[in-house]
């Protein structure tokens, strides 16, 4: 069946305009006439549904993702097949992609790039936990509503698509740019990958471009695999590129250790404690980051620093290596080696100097001190290492804050190094004041700080600040005004709620004289004609708000208006005919002359 207006899908889906048009299908915007809300819906390209393994992992990669619930991902309701078409319905999201954004605004600032990234991975890791992997994080995947928020589209389909070979279109598997160096080698894909992807989108909005570029897709992938990316600009803060380099790590066991890890850290960045950020990915510390951002390559990683200062060095001094191929492929660690053997061979020398001069006159002590030193340099008490504790098996989780901090001391921290901070609200009562969170997690060293993230109590929700108006021809109706039967009717309110708590504020229900109707946090008025046989016009606004998977409904704020019942059109009435003077007259005066006759 061929998309256009008009066209209902499942008996129930009525297309009402394109959305766009991608390498898989085409995704419109469709009304649900069975519960009267407004949806997306993705519709395969008929290309696909004749290979009946693909259709097969999309039906199961289509319930997959109808599995994860968490408010960064775009719902999953529907899946069908008619006519020869697959199609996906899903949350239509208000609002534009990330894409878009940057298109607009080139870069973004560091806190915004870090709001954005830390929203997106705590979205990842509700998938990762239920067994999906992305696989195709990008901007145009990742759409940001007037509010802020971040919401993934594309799981379930992103699966699939990696499964086309890089060479053919590249329409199917998205763009190059922000596949892993595993994905772009053909190998399987893991939270790591996503980790990745994610870590391109990041660069992308600090610097205002991607990190790795090429004439063809298969240059870029080579590129992925091989190259070290440019350095972010200066004005990024050194913890946010160590952040950034360390997600984009060429090997996957050098990334963060999770997308919590990521969501963690990019919290932690935006209130300025680097400490706990760095607690969550140690590379922030600058431990690993710069090892990792330069490359694959073994000798580059065990050089560490010495390869990333040698490196511009070398570009700037000999601009025909760069134009060489193969000088280029060696340039990450030819110098560095180089470099390396030159200080062994300066410690070599020294030392046999010092052999020779052994037997006869006595040393001077700045030659003594100094081959002592370049020999044997004397532990430090920093090189000492504290002990490490597993805190994922200390039983944490659903422990009051004074019992996890016991647990943490019995096991060799101090009590002044475990903080507990509020955290989500829980609608269980019980729960409250319980762990379900803490950082850093795995083995940590017992002189380390330890955060325990305990839920709070639901806060009371309160009805909206004000009541919707009614307005009549743009003229607003006052309270206990009055309205008339077929008036159309528009209804306005304020979009601003901020009562939520720790939840997000979603959408409002409307409640006209009975009739429910919902609407998305950007959405400020609809329009109603009054009906016939009523006496008072009601509207009853509340908002909505959603926190760990459930949704609470505000009490509502009501605004009635009066009904006036439908004007009659009056009848003029029909005149008399009047007698004319002249017939009237004529007749009496004729009568009369003819009685005197």
């Amino acid at each position: 069946m061929r998309p256009t207006q008009g066209v209902t899908f499942g008996g129930r889906y009525e297309l009402v305009s394109r959305i766009a048009i991608g390498g898989m299908g085409e995704v419109w915007e469709a009304t649900d006439h069975v519960i009267g809300r407004t949806v997306a819906i993705k519709i395969l390209k008929d290309e696909y549904m004749g290979d009946p393994g693909f259709l097969e992992r999309f039906r199961a990669e289509a319930r997959h993702a109808a599995l994860v619930n968490h408010e960064g991902i775009a719902s999953v309701f529907d899946y069908g097949e008619e006519a020869g078409s697959a199609f996906l319905v899903m949350e239509l999201v208000p609002g534009e992609a990330l894409s878009t954004v940057l298109e607009r605004e080139g870069s973004l600032s560091t806190d915004k790039t870090l709001d954005i990234i830390g929203q997106t991975a705590a979205a990842l890791q509700a998938a990762h936990a239920a067994g999906l992997v992305h696989r195709d994080i990008k901007p145009g995947n990742l759409l940001i509503t007037p509010d802020g928020r971040v919401k993934i589209t594309d799981f379930g389909i992103a699966r699939i698509a990696d499964q086309v070979p890089l060479t053919a279109t590249g329409q199917v598997m998205g763009t190059v740019q922000y596949l892993s160096p595993e994905q772009a080698s053909g190998h399987p894909a893991s939270p790591a990958t996503d980790i990745y992807s994610l870590g391109i989108v990041a660069y992308e909005c600090l610097a205002g471009k991607r990190p790795f570029t090429g004439e063809s897709q298969v240059a870029i992938a080579m590129a992925q695999i091989n190259d070290a990316p440019p350095p972010l600009p200066p004005t990024v803060a050194i913890p946010v590129q160590n952040l950034v380099m360390a997600m984009i790590a060429k090997k996957p066991e050098d990334r963060p250790a999770s997308s919590a890890t990521v969501a963690r850290a990019c919290a932690a960045l935006r209130r300025g404690d680097v400490a706990a950020a760095a607690a969550a990915v140690p590379a922030i510390a600058g431990v690993a980051a710069v090892g990792a951002a330069a490359g694959a390559d073994e000798m580059t990683q065990l050089l560490g620093g010495t390869a990333t200062q040698m490196l511009p060095q070398t570009a700037a001094l000999d601009t025909q290596a760069r134009e060489d191929e193969k000088k280029s492929k060696r340039s990450p660690w030819l110098w560095p080696l180089i470099a390396l053997i030159a200080v062994l061979l300066i410690a070599l020398g020294v030392a046999v100097f010092s052999m020779l001069n052994g037997g006869g006159s006595e040393p001077t002590p700045t030659n003594s001190s100094t081959a002592s030193a370049s020999a044997t340099p004397k532990p430090t008490p920093s090189a000492t290492t504290a002990a490490l504790v597993d805190v994922d098996t200390l039983g944490l989780t659903g422990l009051s804050c004074q019992d996890a901090t016991q647990k943490l001391v019995d096991s060799g921290f101090t009590s002044t190094n475990v903080t507990c901070v509020d955290g989500q609200s829980s609608p269980n009562s019980e729960d409250v004041g319980t762990v379900y969170e803490w950082a850093p997690g795995g083995n940590v060293p017992v002189n380390s700080t330890v955060t325990l993230t305990v839920y709070t109590a639901e806060s009371e929700l309160t009805a909206p600040e004000s009541a919707p108006v009614f307005y009549v021809n743009g003229t607003q109706v006052p309270a206990n005004g009055s309205v008339t039967v077929g008036d159309n009717v528009q209804v306005r309110w304020l979009t601003n709620y901020g009562a939520c708590g720790t939840g997000t504020h979603t959408g409002f229900d409307l409640l006209i004289n009975n009739e429910r109707f919902t609407f998305d946090t950007g959405t400020s008025s609809t329009e109603y004609v009054v009906p016939d046989g009523i006496e008072t016009l009601t509207a009853s606004l509340a908002a909505t708000c959603s926190e760990n998977g459930q949704t609470r409904t505000s009490p509502a704020a009501v605004t009635q208006v009066f009904v006036n019942p439908a004007v009659e059109p009056s009848e003029e009435p029909t005149p008399s005919p009047s007698p004319s003077a002249g017939s009237g007259g004529g007749g009496e005066d004729s009568g009369s002359d003819q009685s005197n006759e």
